[in-house]
């Protein structure tokens, strides 16, 4: 990895590390939102999971203590928003919460798709705590996603974007299910559905193309 960049390889690892956070603490019983909005402190369990993260990954482990010097950072980062509150994440470029007993990157699967919400940077806080606790009580799909405030290249605009992920694009019962409950959330606006398909053939919007593939 000498040949790699440091600030690239301590994003990546900054990313890694909280994905391994959220996994472990689900599996506990705990979602990292709930801790961090309810001001509760978990910094022991927080530290056991980066010495794990350490064992694990010891070079990512160590880029990232060279950027921020030590484990006690991160944690006053998380607990001040970084990777709970869209506004407030600037080391990634997403958040990611997937509903109780989903297994990680189900959203990776060629069958799955989502319903995409934009919204402007003011609306976008509120909107996903809408949705992700929806998600977390299982009224909604397998995971939800949202941008954040680190500037994305290939965003085209400044507006934010919240997916809504089902299983199985094919469902379209469920797929309709899910939509009417986020017309209950507030989202009354018309919504695209877009298939992992298309996303992975880069598929994206442009005139004259159709690229959702249900709307409502």
């Amino acid at each position: 990895m000498n040949d790699v960049d440091p600030d690239a390889l301590a994003d990546v690892a900054y990313g890694l590390f909280e994905h391994m956070l959220n996994i472990e603490l689900r599996d506990h019983g705990y979602f990292l939102f709930e801790l961090v909005e309810g001001e509760v402190d978990f910094k022991d369990r927080f530290l056991a999971i980066f010495e794990k993260f350490s064992s694990e990954y010891p070079q990512l482990a160590e880029a990232l203590i060279r950027r921020f010097h030590s484990p006690d950072t991160i944690y006053e980062l998380i607990r001040e928003g970084e990777g709970v509150t869209p506004s407030k994440t600037t080391r990634m470029y997403w958040i990611v919460q997937d509903a109780p007993d989903v297994l990680p990157d189900a959203i990776e699967d060629e069958l799955a798709g989502k319903w995409l919400i934009f919204l402007p940077p003011e609306e976008v806080n509120e909107a996903w705590i809408k949705v992700r606790n929806a998600t977390c009580r299982r009224e909604l799909g397998i995971s939800a996603k949202v941008s954040t405030a680190k500037p994305n290249p290939d965003s085209r605009d400044n507006m934010k974007v919240i997916y809504v992920y089902t299983p199985d694009w094919r469902d379209e019962e469920d797929v309709m299910r899910v939509r009417e409950r986020l017309r209950e959330l507030g989202f009354v606006d018309r919504l695209g559905y877009k298939r992992n398909i298309e996303t992975f053939k880069g598929e994206y919007s442009q005139k004259g193309k159709r690229v959702t593939f249900y709307s409502a």
